[in-house]
């Protein structure tokens, strides 16, 4: 079994380096959206500086890849009974390779788009919860890193609690929903000294 094991997390890493923000803003701009605002290489950085109608390319790829990481983790190990695992390993991997991808100098993005896909093919209910509290602190305070963090810390506490019966399942989901909050601490940092930044998602720009 460590054979499938092993293939899932390099197809799933491997996915991950295929970075939507940053494949978009060279192909659109010749530009690296790693060398705009915040220098992240993520939806919320693309978006600032490159508009939302362009956002929506970024989507489908990050969309993309976490969903075609996950089913092919369920894939390869559903003969050993173990498909929900399979594609939670699919996540862990694919957001891994987008946070540090190899092919682009270890620098990528925070994993918020691909944790919400990650959620729904693992499973539906917490693709819903984080979607709604995303949406929820979103335009109640224009701050996309608020409604990011707590709905990784979201994301988190739906696997525990939904996959208590299975440890490895739960442990992904935990460790994902850390990760991405991890990912944030310079937002959570800027958030608690009211330096943070409202956006915009369906226009361009930054907020005043």
């Amino acid at each position: 079994m460590w054979l499938p094991v092993l293939i899932t997390f390099l197809v799933g890493y491997l996915l991950g380096n295929l970075n939507g923000a940053y494949s978009m803003s060279v192909l659109i701009a010749h530009e690296d959206v790693r060398t705009k605002g915040s220098g992240n290489a993520g939806l919320t950085n693309f978006i600032r500086n490159f508009g939302a109608a362009n956002g929506l390319l970024v989507i489908l790829i990050d969309a993309g890849k976490a969903v075609v990481s996950c089913l092919a983790g369920g894939l390869l190990l559903q003969s050993y009974g173990y498909y929900t695992e399979g594609a939670a390993l699919g996540g862990v991997a694919v957001m891994l390779g987008h946070a540090f991808p190899a092919l682009l100098g270890f620098r990528g993005g925070k994993g918020i788009l691909s944790g919400l896909f990650i959620a729904l093919v693992v499973d539906w209910r917490i693709a819903l919860l984080i979607l709604a509290v995303f949406a929820i602190a979103y335009f109640a305070t224009q701050y996309v890193s608020l409604g990011s963090v707590l709905a990784a810390v979201a994301f988190a506490v739906g696997f525990i609690v939904l996959h208590y019966d299975s440890v490895f399942v739960a442990v992904c989901g935990g460790f994902m929903g850390l990760f991405a909050v991890f990912m944030h601490r310079e937002n959570i940092r800027r958030l608690l000294k009211g330096e943070e930044r409202k956006t915009n998602l369906f226009g361009k720009g930054v907020k005043k």
